[in-house]
């Protein structure tokens, strides 16, 4: 009967112990989701966020830099002197670096709110660029005047209305990154409560064993006075 009883505690404390190793791998495979999912998160901030809202940045510069260069041309060239191929070349190395930088920011993770502005954008972008070609078509043909006229009938506004879009665009980048933040924040709690389990389950098996070893000695005492009985 001792023996039996012996056989059945030992089995009753295997299969426990078994659970308690179940559970820590499980709780383990978490933490490693939970991780990645967080470096995941991490990048998706660097990459998706933190640098398009860098590109956005130094677009809106370039708009600016392409705007003080038409009105320089168009309010300052009769005092100021210029060359138009010049001007042409400074205008065409701006284009092409908005559009690498608008390439670049399309490759990011889009949502639906950041696809439909960035279609808008890139509308407004190649109206303004046609709006270029008119001017600089115009001072080549009908002289500065005409241009101007030009320009402050339906160009003056085209900057401005890019760097709304871009505002918008950035709104959104801060607003998905928020949400990122707090799904990061998320993932970190989740494994403060992991680890919490963790410590239970060790101060569990740390009970376990004492029990085990008190349970032997209790065993050992009784068998020593069966035998001497």
């Amino acid at each position: 009967m001792r023996f039996a009883y012996s056989v059945k505690q030992k089995m009753k404390i295997a299969v426990l112990l078994f659970c308690i190793m179940a559970c820590t791998i499980l709780i383990r495979l978490l933490e490693d989701k939970s991780v990645k999912s967080m470096n995941k998160s991490f990048v998706s901030l660097y990459n998706d966020r933190l640098i398009p809202a860098t590109d956005l940045f130094y677009i809106a510069e370039y708009v600016d830099q392409k705007r003080s260069l038409v009105e320089e041309v168009l309010y300052a060239a009769a005092t100021h002197p210029f060359n138009q191929a010049v001007l042409e070349q400074k205008l065409g190395r701006i284009n092409a670096a908005i559009d690498s930088l608008i390439k670049d920011y399309e490759k990011t993770f889009l949502v639906k709110q950041e696809k439909e502005k960035i279609a808008e954008l890139k509308a407004w972008l190649l109206g303004h660029s046609a709006v270029e070609n008119k001017l600089l078509n115009a001072i080549a043909i009908q002289g500065v005047e005409k241009a101007r006229l030009m320009y402050e009938t339906f160009g003056r506004n085209a900057p401005g209305e890019i760097i709304q879009k871009l505002s918008e665009l950035m709104r959104i980048q801060r607003q998905v990154g928020e949400e990122l933040t707090k799904d990061t924040a998320f993932m970190v709690s989740g494994n403060k409560v992991y680890s919490s389990f963790q410590l239970a389950l060790a101060i569990l098996i740390g009970i376990l064993i004492v029990g085990i070893v008190f349970t032997s000695n209790v065993v050992k005492i009784s068998n020593d006075k069966f035998n001497l009985n």
